[in-house]
């Protein structure tokens, strides 16, 4: 007899974007393990990407949806724009905040803690709990952020003392937008006695990095287990590389992740090499903020984008197998370096090679290195970026450039999904 399991969730089928497809996965592979997945979303959520291609069967999956409420929905009555970036997490500069900005993030972080889904946590308690008696479900897990799910984890806990799984795929209190959101002191102690509380209440956390799990140990003593994300089996044709020496970017290019020393890097490179220069070509695939854009033509490097904008997940993947060489750009603060992007499992995946440029103590140097699926350089390493480049180039002159990846098939959705099947 299968094992029942809830999972409440925010994004699920049509969301865009890498917050849809931990859980995608999971659900797809859980019945293989003996367990039954019911899974809970809202009913009309506001989602700033739609990814209409994104497709899983699941009619032998329980759907359950009820109305959520969003002050996203209003604000973007005033300017749809601005909500939309905001509300998925793309921070506007500082310095080029608009009062509209500043006055959204201020509202955002003291009126609606811990995020703008708060309103449907009671509603939530209030329809699982009668669902949860109803069909004798043993076990919930809460995947966030949005974190405002995990209260709903939090209530259910209290009422029913049922056994509950909260999964961070993002930090809470250390996630890198929190310190943008203008908060009040009260507003921040706030967040931080949120967080401990379900950090404390949970029966078992699940983290994406080893650094986060680093992080919450400091605040509970629960079990936390590190599952990272994974890749999943594309059915996608062989794809021919790109005739061009293409860098792509897949994802979204935020502000704090602008690589000065990695366009500095090429316009180097285009000045001293005039063979390069005819052959270089930079693909920017997703959401990219003004920030990036202003830097790249600072450095005179706009001829040579390719600007594909937001595609579906397949395209994406498509485009990754094509390229020549996949970029992997995080901030450089120690907030980040506990960020493993779902993306670099499914570059790995690609066997294209990765140049990655993040914090020194990045996660992310501890799974590129080992399963030798590219160069990790840290921001102070412009030399080193710079010959990776044309280390590379080299090898796509004479039609060589590839990688040979090491135990790829431990991030594999299935095996991971064996992992969680496992701790339930």
């Amino acid at each position: 007899m299968s094992k029942k399991i809830l999972i409440i969730t925010y994004y699920w089928i049509p969301a865009g974007g890498p917050g849809v497809q931990r859980w995608l996965k999971f659900v797809k592979y859980l019945p293989d393990f003996g367990i039954d997945p019911i899974v809970y979303m809202p009913e009309n959520p506001t989602y700033p990407i739609i990814d209409r291609q994104l497709k899983e069967d699941f009619s032998q999956i329980t759907i359950l949806k009820q109305p959520i409420k969003e002050p996203y929905q209003f604000a973007s009555l005033i300017s749809r724009n601005r909500t939309r970036k905001i509300s998925s997490g793309i921070v506007p500069n500082k310095r080029k905040q608009s009062f509209f900005d500043k006055l959204l993030l201020y509202i955002r972080g003291n009126f609606f803690i811990p995020d703008a889904r708060v309103s449907w946590v009671k509603p939530s308690v209030s329809y699982l709990e009668k669902y949860i008696l109803e069909n004798e479900i043993e076990t919930i897990i809460t995947t966030g952020p949005p974190h405002s799910l995990h209260l709903i984890g939090l209530g259910l806990k209290e009422k029913l003392n049922i056994q509950w799984i909260a999964d961070f795929r993002d930090p809470w209190t250390n996630i890198v937008y929190h310190k943008a959101l203008k908060l009040s002191e009260k507003s921040e102690q706030k967040h931080k006695e949120l967080e401990h509380k379900v950090l404390n209440l949970a029966d078992q956390i699940i983290v994406t990095s080893p650094s986060t799990k680093k992080e919450f140990s400091a605040i509970t003593s629960k079990p936390i287990e590190v599952i990272t994300n994974g890749y999943d089996v594309e059915q996608i044709e062989k794809q021919p590389l790109d005739q061009k020496f293409s860098l792509a970017h897949i994802g979204s290019f935020l502000s704090e992740r602008n690589p000065r020393i990695l366009w500095k890097a090429i316009r180097e490179i285009i000045k001293e090499n005039p063979d390069f220069k005819r052959d270089f070509e930079l693909k920017l695939i997703g959401i990219v903020s003004q920030e990036v854009y202003d830097t790249i033509k600072e450095f005179r490097l706009e001829s040579f984008v390719k600007n594909l904008g937001y595609l579906s997940h397949k395209d994406s993947i498509i485009e990754q197998r094509k390229s020549q060489v996949l970029l992997l750009i995080e901030s450089d603060s120690e907030e980040t370096k506990m960020i493993l992007p779902g993306k670099l499992y499914e570059y790995m995946a690609s066997h294209r090679p990765i140049l990655a440029i993040a914090n020194e103590n990045s996660d992310i140097k501890d799974i590129i290195i080992p399963t030798n699926t590219g160069v990790f350089c840290d921001y102070s390493e412009k030399e080193k970026v710079k010959q990776t480049i044309l280390d590379y180039y080299q090898l796509y002159k004479g039609n060589n450039l590839k990688t040979s990846p090491i135990g790829l098939q431990f991030f594999s959705r299935k095996k991971l999904t064996e992992k969680l099947s496992q701790l339930l």
